[in-house]
């Protein structure tokens, strides 16, 4: 099975190109361009670096939040864009459970955290059952001081990285800076797991998960309350 997988949740975007599980190609991006301007081009220099071409793509993968509301709406509009073109089945990916994978199978529980700005953090908890990554609870949004600080817990994302002084006193309980990016092999990984499990989206229906309104939508709230005052 070829799978094409793609993160543009947060300040980085990804690309890959996987066989089953086996990693084809993937580039992480990290120039500080909109994801509107490189994604594309990422996606048609991975399919020419693996002679693939996207009607040869049997199964498409995206994160699809929690993370940028921009880069959320970016990837989403492209994942529907292929689906429509293509008729090829797609899979929506969590993006705390990508960055959960760079946990590398911890016998311990994982708890990803992207940094969601405003001194706020999204958050989810995972755990590696019969090695399988298994998510407990909901994806949540929080101040970094609420998340529970454990020995048994290990931190990994961009946010663990920024508020490490708040999560954790134990520092080795923190994944490296270097492996706190989604990856999006790890999108693709997960993708076929959802796939063999039938958990497919519907390109009419399926929606990013934002979980708090984009910042875009609050100054417009706050500009029309003022006018009307």
């Amino acid at each position: 099975m070829l799978i094409l997988a793609f993160d543009t949740s947060s300040k980085t975007a990804s690309v890959a190109v996987l066989n089953d599980n086996i990693i084809l190609y993937e580039v992480i991006i990290n120039v500080g361009l909109n994801h509107s301007e490189v994604l594309l081009p990422a996606i048609e220099q991975a399919c020419i670096q693996t002679r693939t071409k996207i009607a040869e793509i049997d199964l498409f993968a995206c994160t699809i939040g929690p993370g940028s509301f921009t880069g959320l709406r970016i990837g989403a509009g492209t994942l529907k864009g292929f689906m429509l073109a293509t008729g090829k089945p797609a899979v929506g990916i969590s993006s705390l459970a990508a960055i959960a994978l760079n946990a590398e199978k911890s016998s311990k529980k994982i708890c990803s955290i992207m940094d969601a700005g405003r001194g706020q953090v999204y958050i989810a908890y995972f755990k590696f059952k019969k090695g399988l990554l298994e998510q407990i609870g909901q994806e949540l949004i929080v101040n970094p001081s609420e998340i529970e600080n454990d020995q048994d817990i290990v931190f990994v994302g961009d946010g663990a990285v920024r508020y490490a002084d708040i999560i954790s006193h134990e520092k080795n309980n923190i994944i490296l800076a270097s492996q706190h990016y989604c990856r999006a092999s790890s999108v693709g990984l997960l993708g076929k797991e959802k796939f063999n499990r039938k958990e497919l989206l519907d390109a009419d229906k399926f929606l990013p998960l934002y979980i708090r309104s984009a910042d875009a939508e609050t100054k417009a709230s706050h500009f029309i309350i003022n006018n009307n005052s």
